[in-house]
């Protein structure tokens, strides 16, 4: 299944140490490392091969695939060998990436990225495009009337004021194409009344939000051990700092407080009741595209005795994030091919703030995604998808 992958925000580290990796793999030069679908438990026919993605993407950045991605090598991103092996490749997909349209009404910028997706899709020859957000984090938007139903949100789009934050809007201009959605950060995306609308209206599914690299895994593995032995957490504070683009980005108030909240809610989902304590993110431009997090979780125990846990979490977040982004894209377009429309909230295990009501504990989020891509190899096996 030949399968488009548009990146939002494709010249950022994580979208270019994603296409390095996914051409690493298809030119067999490294192992899938990290690729969750490459599992025994999720391998199988239903999902596309690294050899059948195809990238492209938006941005507002000018820099080129290849020399952003000389770069990240030289922060120890991503190997060096790599990048020099593959320079022709990155320089094949640098064709392929336009920048993100910004006209005059938010209708005709929609109409406009609904025009790239379906040109992609044509020159392609491609059975499914997935839509995957890696851009900068966004400040959560104000409510507004239009976004409850489709048609006051078309009628709204065609409006001097903008009514969609530009995470929703490349969701209704993927959905308006017939492409899947991914947001892999915590803005707004497709989780909007008259977006999951058009989704369900036009057949294509959507997942998110915010993609799960660091500190919210290690919290989803312990929330529930102190869940299951029955021990009070009392308070559970954690300090971030992030260097690179998402970390300057989220220097910004409102952009800060929307990620804080992502992190800060799976503990809620897990335990039951909300400890004391905050989730906080500090921008240190020194450290790059690297990010260290330190908590300090106080719990009691039997009889009310008080002990106490800490851990640090040092990784780097392009290198995390790639991976994820080609396995919501190879699940995603193998969902939509078999005629899932709507949120996918299966995918869960990858998202710190998950579509749906569905289990928060990592091991409780896997078994379900388990199943769910088994049902999805067993409709490829019998010839019954989409």
């Amino acid at each position: 299944m030949r399968t488009g992958v548009w990146l939002i925000g494709a010249r950022g580290s994580v979208a270019v140490t994603s296409i390095v990796g996914a051409l690493a793999l298809r030119a067999g030069l490294a192992d899938p490392t990290g690729c969750v679908t490459e599992l025994p438990a999720l391998r199988g026919p239903a999902l596309p091969g690294f050899a059948d993605l195809v990238f492209g993407g938006h941005d507002v950045a000018v820099t080129p695939l290849v020399k952003k991605a000389d770069a990240l090598a030289s922060a120890g991103v991503v190997p060096g060998r790599l990048v020099t092996a593959l320079h022709a490749e990155l320089a094949g997909v640098e064709s392929q990436v336009r920048p993100l349209p910004a006209l005059a009404t938010q209708a005709e910028t929609a109409a406009a990225i609904t025009a790239d997706l379906v040109a992609f899709r044509q020159r392609h020859n491609l059975d499914r495009v997935v839509v995957v957000n890696v851009s900068t984090t966004e400040p959560a938007p104000p409510p507004h009337p239009a976004h409850h139903s489709l048609a006051a949100l078309t009628a709204a789009l065609s409006g001097e004021t903008p009514v969609l934050p530009p995470s929703a809007l490349a969701a209704y201009a993927a959905l308006s194409a017939g492409c899947g959605y991914v947001d892999f950060t915590p803005s707004v995306g497709a989780r909007l009344p008259a977006l999951d609308e058009l989704a369900r209206q036009n057949r294509t599914p959507y997942a998110g939000h915010d993609g799960k690299t660091g500190e919210t895994l290690v919290k989803a593995v312990l929330a529930p051990m102190f869940a299951l032995r029955n021990l009070q957490v009392r308070s559970w504070s954690g300090s971030n700092l992030l260097g690179g683009g998402d970390g300057a980005n989220l220097a910004e108030p409102a952009a800060n407080a929307a990620k804080a909240a992502s992190k800060q809610r799976v503990l809620a989902e897990i335990l039951g009741y909300q400890p004391q304590g905050h989730t906080r993110i500090e921008y240190v431009d020194d450290i790059g595209d690297f990010k260290t997090a330190w908590d300090l979780i106080t719990f009691a125990g039997f009889l009310g005795t008080g002990m106490r846990m800490e851990f640090t979490w040092h990784g780097c977040d392009s290198a995390l994030a790639a991976p994820l982004v080609l396995d919501l894209a190879r699940l995603t377009a193998a969902a939509h091919h078999a005629g899932r429309s709507g949120p996918l909230p299966e995918l869960a295990f990858f998202f710190k703030d998950p579509l749906g009501d569905g289990p928060h504990a990592l091991g409780d989020q896997w078994h379900v995604l388990v199943d769910f891509v088994a049902d999805l190899h067993r409709q490829a096996a019998d010839g019954t998808a989409d």
